[in-house]
């Protein structure tokens, strides 16, 4: 039997690492239909279930695993982060929107359609993450709760670099006004991630802006994002906020995934 074709993947620099394999995904190079198609990961969607597991045996075939090596979450947008050391059954999922481990072979993948995925890794002390960081999760602590999780892993803040992913930029991301107010009140540093919006009662928010501050702003200094708007690029990702707008039924998820590759 001829193997199915590996789902092309964004990789950056900064984890492009000896004893490291990580990849963004788009939406391209799966099983799913419309208005799925194609790479759904989405166990929540109303996909077709058999559609999505072939979806993510082809993600986990990316980095040589089956697919019972692909940990994920039941994303609830919390500041939750759990350490994970051996795969996770998909029909009892955590709650939680952090996973972290220094056990090699292990794929951990965050889920997203604007929210943004977040990408860790110390090479030296050999610990992964990955996170999923909507406005809610990057305001109550997903990014701290992930860091503290890989420190008592043995990381270094020194070594930990993070990557943020393909999600919804400023351009595509406006709000109502209260949002500010809402953040201003937990975040001071926060108000210079929002602008103006289209009325007086709107405002655009930086949601990668605001994750790479708090990264800063807990001493990650390693730090970058893709830079790839989910709501605008329809031909690359899956995106809430279009599918919205559009009056969709439904939309796909998209994954970003790390590893430590065996020893």
């Amino acid at each position: 039997m001829t193997a199915a074709p590996l789902p092309p993947r964004i990789l950056h620099p900064l984890l492009e690492l000896p004893g490291i394999q990580h990849g963004f995904f788009t939406r391209l190079g799966g099983v799913s239909l419309a208005p799925y198609g194609s790479l759904n990961i989405g166990l929540g969607s109303k996909d077709d279930q058999e559609a999505v597991r072939e979806n993510r045996r082809r993600v986990a075939a990316s980095f040589d695993r089956d697919d019972s090596h692909l940990l994920t979450c039941y994303q609830v947008h919390s500041a939750i982060a759990l350490t994970v050391n051996m795969p996770l059954a998909l029909d009892a999922r955590p709650e939680a929107d952090g996973l972290v481990t220094g056990k090699a072979g292990l794929v951990l993948g965050a889920l997203s359609a604007d929210c943004a995925p977040l990408l860790f890794a110390d090479p030296i002390n050999r610990v992964v993450a990955s996170a999923h960081a909507g406005w809610k999760g990057a305001l109550g602590g997903i990014i701290e709760a992930t860091l503290t999780a890989m420190l008592a892993q043995g990381s270094d803040l020194r070594h930990i670099r993070c990557v943020v992913g393909p999600c919804i930029q400023q351009a595509s991301y406006e709000v109502s006004a209260d949002y500010e107010a809402t953040f201003a009140d937990t975040d001071p540093d926060s108000p210079a991630f929002f602008i103006a919006g289209h009325s007086p009662d709107k405002r655009f928010f930086d949601l990668p802006g605001y994750c790479l501050m708090r990264l800063k702003r807990a001493g990650v200094t390693l730090i970058a994002s893709t830079g790839h708007d989910t709501c605008a690029q329809a031909d690359m990702f899956f995106s809430n906020r279009r599918a919205f707008k559009t009056g969709e039924s439904d939309y796909g998820r998209l994954i970003s995934a790390i590893m430590l590759r065996p020893e």
